[in-house]
């Protein structure tokens, strides 16, 4: 149900595309002092999904935090998308979300009834996911903005990172690309209501049957697809694979209605920053489209898990995740490194 509250009014940008362009970040982070510990697996020098922490040798602890202004103006649908963002990354390091604390800001403007469905919403999603929300932490400010910190689980000889792709692996996107260029329409009042459902859909469905299924095979790195991009976030994976990652854009899903409205220049300003950061690392064929290029760097919300598996298992893999995910695709290979960290290929 919407509300009179139209909440992507309220907020000067939507969902990942919020998100501080990961060059800014690097530069922010450029010659920050850390300290060590020998049971930590994963901290943020490889620009990973989540820390991981081992407690064991049979458990690993995975902690991450994520939250967004409205990318929709229902709230209880805004919840859900936000909650199933935040668990994604989760699902990308092979672990399982168990325990999840509410971050939230509120503006004058919200209604009691608003506050109370985007946290329904946020609840109903980590209860599907298998966590439980204990809490959390609620502010007041000038924007709306809705997120989850989320504690899970894995294996520490099972942690997937986006660091350890290796040559000869294929790679496999289980969510289609467009999703900023659409809302960035949606805001202007020029997507489809009926486009808009596909990619609420899309948005609030967890990647945890991507997850469940991927762990099945020897799968070498994952990510999740989100503010950083296709392009973006290829790049951190080549770069902290020492591999050269190759995308054959025939074959990457996306959604139609994007490429148009990609031409007519409809694009989120956080898909500028991706391409101020990762361009210098990617060599595009020029039968590659501006605007097909244009999808490839829009920063996505909730979006769809990479997977790098050795070519004898992406057969199989792949075909399990169509039977849940039938958008699921195999877009391109890893190789030894060359000049460049990525190539976007066309035939």
């Amino acid at each position: 149900m919407e509300t009179d509250v139209r909440l992507t009014k309220l907020a000067g940008c939507a969902g990942c595309g919020a998100k501080v362009g990961a060059g800014t970040l690097v530069s922010l982070l450029n010659g920050f002092r850390t300290r060590t510990d020998p049971n930590l697996i994963v901290g943020f020098d490889k620009s990973d999904d989540a820390s991981v922490y081992r407690l064991n040798d049979e458990l690993a602890l995975v902690q991450t935090t994520d939250f967004f202004p409205p990318v929709v103006d229902d709230p209880f649908v805004y919840g859900q998308i936000a909650a199933a963002n935040a668990l994604s990354d989760v699902y990308a390091m092979g672990g399982e979300p168990k325990l999840a604390l509410n971050l939230m800001c509120i503006p004058e403007q919200m209604d009691a009834h608003t506050v109370q469905e985007i946290l329904r919403g946020g609840y109903e999603k980590a209860y599907e996911a298998g966590a439980i929300i204990s809490g959390g932490h609620t502010i007041h400010g000038a924007e709306p903005l809705y997120g989850l910190a989320v504690t899970g689980f894995v294996h520490p000889d099972r942690v997937l990172t986006n660091s350890g792709a290796r040559p000869g692996d294929d790679l496999i996107l289980t969510k289609p690309l467009g999703v900023g260029i659409l809302m960035t329409a949606a805001k202007a009042e020029m997507a489809e209501p009926s486009v808009l459902e596909r990619i609420c859909l899309q948005m609030k469905t967890l990647n945890k049957a991507a997850r469940d299924i991927m762990v099945k095979y020897p799968v070498h790195s994952c990510t999740d697809v989100t503010g950083f991009a296709l392009l973006g976030h290829s790049y951190e994976m080549a770069q902290g694979s020492g591999v050269s990652i190759h995308i054959d854009a025939d074959r990457v899903p996306f959604h139609p209605e994007a490429l148009e409205l990609a031409r007519m220049g409809l694009i989120p300003a956080g898909a500028y920053r991706n391409r101020d950061y990762a361009e210098k690392g990617v060599r595009a064929s020029e039968k590659v489209s501006r605007e097909l290029q244009d999808i490839f760097y829009d920063p996505q919300t909730s979006g769809g898990l990479l997977i790098a598996v050795p070519h004898e298992s992406a057969g199989a893999l792949l075909e399990e995740l169509k039977d849940r995910l039938p958008c699921a695709e195999q877009i391109g290979w890893a190789d030894t490194p060359e000049e460049y960290s990525v190539y976007l290929e066309k035939e």
